[in-house]
């Protein structure tokens, strides 16, 4: 490892990242950020019904590379990012054509760690006493190397499937935990990890169905954001289009 950390991102359990690859090019991400920035819990089938009659100027596309930068006129840093979409409209594509561009040094330099933790993984371990390191080392092994805590590198964690997890998320009655070497539940560690009193300056994108968008409290987020349609590419030669 050098003086100068490089961008380094360990891959891990999950069904997207073990066993065969899919290899896509995107043409096309449209998402979009809410003037409220509020979380909607609307049902799902009603959201897409209603989707086309949105006024425009209620939307502001956004870059997938851009979900963690201020646009235009917003000075406050953003720390956690949540993206909701209907089932099967493109969030955890959007993840990894994130993690992609940041790896072949396209997009997002800034960021040296990037650790994609999907609910689902989560989900193995909940009933499990760990340390948010020993959490990083089930899934990273290679992370006992790496000072996490020390602020050393610039982190973001990716928690996608936020309806899929079986967690409490006791955000209001979990104990306050500043320290990555302290072992506590595994709920107890990502709702700080969320709310920030674990690693402040660690990046935060959550992904999401609608429906389950209200788990985290909408003080904890500083940009909601919306998949509303993607076109990729897969290397087999067909193109499809996910609205």
């Amino acid at each position: 490892m050098r003086s100068e950390p490089e961008p380094s991102c360990v891959s891990m359990r999950s069904d997207w990242s073990m066993g065969h690859p899919v290899h896509f090019k995107i043409g096309d991400l449209y998402i979009t950020e809410s003037e409220s920035g509020e979380i909607s819990n609307e049902h799902e089938v009603r959201q897409i019904e209603t989707q086309s009659r949105r006024a425009a100027t209620e939307d502001t596309p956004i870059k997938c590379s851009d979900i963690f930068r201020a646009l235009p006129g917003q000075d406050k840093p953003i720390r956690t990012v949540l993206t909701k979409g209907v089932a099967g409209i493109g969030k955890t594509v959007s993840v990894q054509k994130f993690i992609l561009d940041w790896a072949e040094g396209k997009e997002n330099q800034d960021v040296q760690l990037i650790f994609p933790l999907p609910f689902r993984e989560i989900n193995l371990i909940k009933d499990k006493t760990l340390s948010l390191s020993d959490l990083l080392q089930v899934f990273f092994p290679e992370a006992n190397k790496m000072e996490i805590s020390s602020g050393k590198y610039k982190a973001l964690f990716i928690f996608d499937g936020l309806d899929e997890c079986r967690l409490p998320l006791h955000f209001k009655r979990n104990e306050t935990l500043r320290h990555a070497n302290k072992k506590k539940s595994v709920d107890v560690l990502l709702t700080n990890l969320i709310v920030g009193n674990l690693l402040p300056s660690a990046l935060i994108w959550i992904t999401s169905r609608p429906a389950a968008a209200d788990l985290i409290p909408s003080e904890c987020v500083h940009r909601v954001t919306e998949v509303r349609g993607l076109y990729f590419l897969f290397n087999s030669g067909f193109t499809v289009k996910l609205i």
